[in-house]
């Protein structure tokens, strides 16, 4: 157990985040989808279905993500100085508001990757304790916003990266399957918005589930997935690389598809 915690905790938050150490990749991009939140929804959307109003009414620039993600990021690349700051201004929020949701998802994810660094030192069972605290504030952070993407996409980031990198496969499967649910929720948040949504985020998104239903044993699912990111981003790299994917014999029993756009463009 203790070399699985290492591994899982080890390759946590990449793309969206991807070598974890780097983890800062995986959040990023599934961070794509969030990018979104900024603007005001469509006004024919229905109210609950808004990632809305919340972050709609106030500029992004005062959003709690938008305000830690460049630390936390830069922290999980090797700056231990803004990893610092990123866990202290969580901790700030929290100390003030408890059910600061927003802080307490990413408070979460970043325990997770210090979780990692312990276990990689050798102290498993402090590792062990810190990675459970990680995601119980994850999961009390998205009990308290069920319905904001502001809590689904960096839990369900975390959790992909987090069964992406694990050893025991079965041990990791209830968290991815948690996981694919956030992304799968986000996805119906964005129903009536998603035409207007930005072709990197869209294809983040459904690259996640087509990547996490695969490793789940649902090959089904992650092909259904992947010809959606076909038919919703024709002319794109998405659409180039599922297509690959669907067309390959034998199919392939796992992906690891790369982050398109967060470090060079994504459009057509």
């Amino acid at each position: 157990m203790p070399n699985s915690f290492n591994r899982t905790a080890s390759g946590l938050l990449a793309h969206l985040l991807r070598p974890l150490l780097i983890c800062a990749c995986l959040l990023a991009a599934a961070l794509a989808v969030l990018a979104i939140a900024a603007a005001p929804a469509p006004r024919l959307a229905p109210p609950s279905r808004n990632l809305q109003q919340s972050a709609a009414a106030a500029p992004s620039s005062d959003r709690f993500d938008m305000q830690v993600r460049s630390d936390m990021f830069a922290g999980m690349a090797g700056d231990h100085d803004a990893l610092d700051r990123a866990m202290k201004l969580c901790e700030q929020a929290l100390t003030s508001d408890q059910k600061n949701a927003a802080a307490l998802v990413w408070h979460g994810s970043g325990l997770v990757f210090q979780a990692g660094q312990m276990f990689r030192s050798g102290d498993y069972v402090s590792g062990k304790q810190v990675i459970i605290r990680g995601f119980k504030e994850m999961d009390d952070a998205v009990a308290l916003a069920p319905d904001s993407l502001t809590t689904l996409i960096p839990r369900g980031a975390s959790l992909l990266g987090y069964a992406q990198h694990s050893t025991d496969p079965e041990r990791a499967k209830p968290r991815l399957l948690q996981g694919l649910s956030d992304y799968e929720k986000v996805l119906g948040i964005q129903k009536t918005q998603w035409g207007s949504i930005p072709a990197h985020s869209r294809g983040e998104l459904l690259s996640g589930l087509v990547e996490g239903w695969l490793r789940a044993g649902d090959a089904a699912k992650a092909r259904a997935y992947a010809q959606r990111i076909v038919d919703d981003l024709p002319g794109t790299r998405y659409a180039a690389r599922a297509k690959d994917f669907l067309s390959a014999s034998p199919a392939p029993a796992q992906i690891d598809w790369q982050c398109i756009g967060c470090h060079a463009g994504a459009g057509r």
